[in-house]
């Protein structure tokens, strides 16, 4: 099952309800998400040890069931061929649960996560958050997309490098830069489709942004350039037309609604975007890339400490997709983002206390079959996995986790200064998933050298200090620990609450 994605579709599909249970279905670079009709219909415990399930995770509306990178797409294409008849998925993988009892250590600490993850989610269903985590579902789905682009680019540039298939070359820049080129036009599709307007639509507003004749137009006593603004104009844009269209639907009637509806949509958000947004954003947009080479060039340690340090609390509450907009905007302007390889430093830091707790907790052996089993995708960058079942729930191996992220962060931040920049041509992996996407003012190499340098780093911060002080005294010295959790059936949360487990 591990290894056909329609099988573990077919499986799924019972366990979280039924094809009536099932919304919507989307998915990103690791999770499947879905919206379900009924949330306790979900049968949670036996998911987790569903083979090839990494862990779930719920965020707002959405419940999501983390299945690694490239394996997510293949599962979701194959959950999706089972909706529209709904017997294929019924009645099968009904499981037999995880088969673990109440005094197994990991199923304690994956109970204490779940309620450390509940207690996070009411403080974090502000306005704020929710707006952001909005607009992240703008960009999401076009991550494959920049992967796959990012992947064609840094092949393009390392054939021209080198001076090989020059032919091939001109071919492959076409390619990654293709979608870059157009982004604006998905931007505001996505838009318009998450804030309830006509996506195509928020297209064709948003395609103002990128069409060469706006080269001819005025703003602010400048001519406008074109991908002015970029993705934060198209996304402005797109938002404007959803609001037009929606205030014309709820005035006009029937017969005007469908001819003035798109007509005055276009006109009003177009004419507001040629005239404010395009120019608005692109200042924006010019102040993010200056800021993030002053803050590399000039603090790069203290930025990469920060960054670095301070990622993991973000990933844990969701949030750390809202920086999808910035990534996009400088890999627009500048064809790399100089954030996300110390960001990444975050994994890095996860792992080695990971690594730590398995070293030191040697007789807790159901802790240890749960890292085993997350750590190949916290290695990739997949680190949820390890936040929810390992470190979250241990409480002083996740801070001793950010610990080993700000050094790393640090490392990568230093050459920063230094002189040798070290960015990524796409957004999505990190971990050693990221290599292939790396670009520099000074080559791959040069590139990579400081990258693995960062990795390492955050490696052995990770662990040296979780293993010198991730553990109190007593649990050390004991053995394996004994969270104080609340049992079912005593007022605390249930097993079927638990957070992300290792897939078993």
């Amino acid at each position: 099952m591990h290894n056909d994605p329609r099988a573990t579709a077919t499986a799924l599909l019972p366990l979280v309800g039924g094809p009536a249970n099932v919304v919507s279905v989307a998915h990103c670079v690791t999770r499947l998400r879905l919206v379900l009709a009924d949330r306790a219909r979900v049968r949670d415990a036996e998911l987790r040890a569903l083979p090839g399930v990494l862990g779930v995770v719920e965020d707002g509306e959405a419940y999501q069931v983390v299945l690694g990178p490239g394996v997510v797409g293949r599962v979701t294409e194959a959950f999706e061929a089972l909706l529209p008849g709904g017997s294929e998925g019924a009645g099968t993988g009904t499981g037999t649960g995880t088969g673990t009892g109440e005094d197994d250590t990991a199923d304690a600490l994956a109970r204490r996560g779940a309620a450390l993850k509940a207690r996070q989610q009411e403080r974090n269903a502000t306005p704020l958050k929710r707006g952001l985590r909005r607009v992240a579902n703008v960009f999401v789905p076009l991550i494959p997309a920049l992967i796959g682009c990012g992947m064609l680019a840094g092949a393009a540039g390392l054939l021209r490098n080198l001076h090989w298939l020059p032919g091939l070359t001109p071919a492959l820049t076409a390619l990654s830069a293709a979608f870059m080129a157009l982004i604006a036009v998905f931007v505001g599709h996505n838009t318009a489709r998450e804030f309830g307007g006509t996506p195509v639509l928020g297209g064709a507003v948003a395609a103002v942004v990128v069409y060469p004749g706006v080269a001819q137009v005025t703003a602010f006593g400048a001519p406008l350039a074109p991908g002015q603004g970029g993705v934060l104009g198209a996304l402005a844009a797109a938002l404007l037309g959803t609001y037009v269209e929606k205030w014309c639907r709820a005035r006009l009637p029937g017969t005007l609604d469908v001819l003035l509806t798109p007509t005055l949509t276009v006109l009003v958000a177009g004419l507001a975007t040629l005239y404010v947004l395009m120019y608005a954003a692109g200042e924006v947009a010019s102040a993010v890339g200056t800021a993030a080479t002053w803050l590399l060039t000039t603090t790069g340690v203290l930025a990469g400490l920060l960054l670095g340090g301070l990622f993991l609390p973000l990933v844990m509450l969701g949030l750390h997709q809202a920086l999808i907009p910035l990534h996009t905007t400088l890999i627009d302007q500048q064809g790399h983002t100089v954030l996300l390889p110390l960001l990444a430093m975050a994994g890095a830091g996860q792992v080695g206390a990971a690594v730590a707790v398995y070293v030191r907790l040697r007789h807790d052996t159901s802790l240890r079959t749960t890292i085993r089993s997350a750590l190949p995708a916290g290695l990739l960058g997949v680190g949820e996995p390890l936040i929810y079942g390992v470190s979250l729930p241990l409480g002083r191996p996740f801070l001793t986790a950010c610990v080993g992220g700000a050094a790393g962060g640090a490392f990568v931040g230093l050459f920063a200064m230094l002189g040798t920049e070290v960015g990524a041509t796409a957004i999505g992996p990190s971990g050693w998933a990221l290599f292939p996407l790396l670009a520099g003012d000074r080559g791959l190499a040069v590139a990579a050298g400081v990258y693995a340098g960062g990795l390492v780093t955050g490696y052995a911060a990770g662990f040296l200090t979780t293993y010198a002080f991730g553990f109190p005294r007593r649990t050390a010295e004991a053995g394996p620990p004994r969270p104080e959790v609340d049992r079912p059936g005593t007022g605390g949360p249930a097993h079927d609450a638990a957070p992300e487990r290792g897939a078993r």
